[in-house]
């Protein structure tokens, strides 16, 4: 019998293993093809689509890159700020926001979380008109504030945080705060901030490659070319109307993700340690 049980688990932890292996191989392969195709030319890609094999005009794609006006590093300098900014806002305020749902009881506590989940519902683009009308009229556009503010404001961020907050966040410690004399402003800071670190990284990511990827609003709103993102950039490489250079884009696509990955690889070991915290507790 327990023989029998022992080659279940072995066959059930195989059988894990290979799915995870075949997860593995199918999230990588878009990205290695993508890095391979940055080193082919047009030709190879429209006649081979698909290659596991690097070849070696990366060089010639690069030049090609430059040629069209491509300014990989302004793009970089100019949709970091946008994403950095975006991202701190979002993350600080939100969590700010739920540090008062969560932390104080007051009276229209409910009524006001109900609003920010109401607010979830009405889509972005819906206010895009109004919102460019009034950008325009105080003479904000071609500038980084109109993308950066507006990331106070994310319904979506705050009941994340109250969620995560609720089971990690200890009540009695804030009163503890508040005995010893520790002011508001200070107690979140020191306290709250700190057990948050999981959560907050998790929304990081997630904030700053949906702001680092945005297109739309950025179009809308910056209309100098040194004032572009790097996913503008890459939206008006187009060729002449006889050819388009299918290198040179995939290469400033490879451009435009490396950034994403340095991000993850950066926070996600407080989302590491935050789950194994987890686990512990329960």
């Amino acid at each position: 019998m327990s023989k029998s049980l022992s080659a279940q688990k072995t066959t059930f932890k195989c059988f894990v293993y290979i799915v995870c292996i075949i997860l593995t191989f199918l999230s990588i392969f878009p990205f290695w093809t993508m890095i391979v195709n940055a080193t082919r030319n047009t030709y190879q890609i429209q006649s081979h689509a698909v290659s596991i094999i690097p070849s070696k005009y990366l060089m010639n794609n690069w030049q090609i890159l430059n040629g069209k006006q491509f300014n990989a590093m302004q793009g970089f300098i100019n949709s970091l700020i946008i994403a950095v900014g975006a991202t701190i806002c979002a993350v600080y305020f939100s969590t700010l926001t739920a540090y008062s749902i969560v932390v104080y009881d007051w009276k229209l506590k409910r009524t006001f979380f109900t609003f920010i989940m109401a607010v979830m519902m009405i889509p972005s683009q819906i206010v895009t008109i109004g919102f460019y009308q009034m950008i325009y009229k105080v003479h904000l556009t071609n500038n980084f504030l109109p993308l950066i503010i507006p990331a106070i404001a994310a319904p979506s961020t705050v009941f994340f945080m109250r969620q995560y907050m609720i089971p990690s966040l200890s009540l009695e410690i804030i009163e503890s705060a508040r005995i010893d004399g520790a002011k508001e402003f200070y107690t979140f800071n020191t306290i709250a901030l700190p057990i948050m670190k999981p959560a907050i990284a998790t929304q990081a990511i997630f904030i700053f490659v949906s702001k680092w990827n945005e297109l739309f609003m950025p179009l809308v709103l910056l209309t100098k070319h040194d004032h572009y993102t790097m996913p503008i950039m890459v939206s008006l490489l187009r060729g002449d109307i006889y050819r388009t250079e299918y290198g040179s884009i995939y290469l400033g696509l490879l451009l435009t993700v490396l950034p994403l990955f340095v991000v993850y690889f950066l926070l996600s070991k407080y989302i590491i340690a935050g789950v194994a915290l987890g686990s512990v507790k329960g």
